[in-house]
C-alpha cells in the first residue's frame, strides 16, 4: 500500500469514527476498493483511532480535566463522592471494563474471524434497524447528570459490541442510551467520553506490538504511512465531533440508518456477485 492509500484511509477514519456507521467497517470495505485491494488490518484501525480519540481529548478537554480533578480529589477525601463529576469518572472506568475484558478474551476473533464482509454487511443492517427503533421510541428525558452505575454498565456492554466491525462504537452506545431514555446529545457525549480509555488502550497496545516487532503486527502500511493516516484522522475527526453534536441536537438519526442499510445491502450484492471477496 502507498502513501495516498494511507492518507485516504485516514480521511475515512476521521469522517466515520464518531458517526453511528462504523469506522472499522468502512476502513475494511474501502480497503477492498483501493488499488492494492488489501485489508488495512485491525492494527492499522486501532492506531488510526488514536488520532480521532486525541480529537476527543482536545474537544472535551475542559470537561475531562474537571472530571479527573474531581475524581482524584474524591480519592483524597477533598471532594464529596456524590459530586456529578466524581460519579462520571467512576462511570467511565466501570463502563470501560466490558470492552477491556472481552477485547482480551476475543482478540483472536477480532483480528481474524470477525473481519468478514458477510458479517459486516449483516451487522450494518441489523444495528442500523436497532438504532432506528431506539431513535423512534426514545423518550429523551434523561441527561448525563441522571446517569446511574447500572446505566453505565449497560453502556459499557453496548460499546463492547463494537469489537465486531459494522456495529459502530458510537452507534452501539448511542442506541443503548436512547433505549434507556437519554437525549441524543447526552448519549453521544457519554459515548465519546467512554471510548477514550478503550481506544487509547487498544491503540497503544498495537503500537507496542508494532515497535516491538511482533510478527505481522505492522500490517500492510509502514509506520510513517500509519502516522500520516493518524494525523489526518485527528484533524478530520475534530471537525466532525462539533458538527455531529450540533446536528443531533435538532435532527434524528434517520439518515444514518438508511445509509447503514443501503451499504449493507450493497455489500450483500457485491459479495453475492463475486465483485469482492469476504
Amino acid at each position: 500500500m502507498n502513501w495516498f492509500e494511507a492518507a485516504f484511509l485516514g480521511l475515512v477514519q476521521g469522517l466515520t469514527e464518531f458517526l453511528p456507521i462504523s469506522s472499522s467497517a468502512h476502513l475494511f470495505v474501502v480497503g477492498k476498493f483501493l488499488p492494492s485491494a488489501a485489508d488495512p488490518g485491525a492494527a492499522f484501525t486501532a492506531v488510526t483511532q488514536l488520532g480521532t480519540e486525541t480529537a476527543v481529548l482536545i474537544f472535551f478537554w475542559r470537561d475531562i480535566v474537571r472530571i479527573i480533578k474531581a475524581w482524584w480529589g474524591s480519592l483524597r477525601g477533598r471532594v464529596p463522592r456524590n459530586e456529578p463529576d466524581v460519579r462520571m469518572g467512576w462511570l467511565v472506568i466501570i463502563g470501560s471494563l466490558p470492552i477491556a475484558v472481552l477485547g482480551v478474551v476475543f482478540q483472536k476473533y477480532i483480528e481474524g474471524t470477525f473481519r468478514n464482509l458477510w458479517l459486516v454487511a449483516t451487522t450494518l443492517i441489523v444495528f442500523g434497524l436497532l438504532l432506528a427503533v431506539a431513535d423512534h421510541v426514545a423518550t429523551q428525558r434523561k441527561h448525563l447528570e441522571d446517569l446511574s452505575y447500572k446505566d453505565g454498565i449497560i453502556y459499557g456492554f453496548a460499546q463492547a459490541l463494537a469489537l465486531i466491525p459494522g456495529v459502530s462504537r458510537s452507534g452501539g452506545t448511542i442506541t443503548a442510551g436512547l433505549l434507556m431514555g437519554y437525549t441524543r446529545e447526552a448519549a453521544a457525549r457519554y459515548a465519546f467520553l467512554l471510548a477514550i480509555p478503550a481506544v487509547f488502550a487498544s491503540g497503544l497496545y498495537e503500537l507496542y506490538k508494532i515497535f516491538g516487532e511482533h510478527e505481522g503486527a505492522q500490517g500492510p502500511f509502514s509506520i510513517p504511512q500509519t502516522a500520516l493516516a493518524t494525523a489526518i484522522a485527528f484533524v478530520v475527526g475534530y471537525l466532525i465531533i462539533g458538527w455531529f453534536l450540533k446536528y443531533i441536537s435538532t435532527k434524528s438519526f434517520r439518515p444514518f440508518v438508511w445509509y447503514r442499510i443501503a451499504l449493507g445491502v450493497a455489500l450483500y450484492l457485491l459479495l453475492g456477485t463475486g465483485v469482492i471477496t469476504a
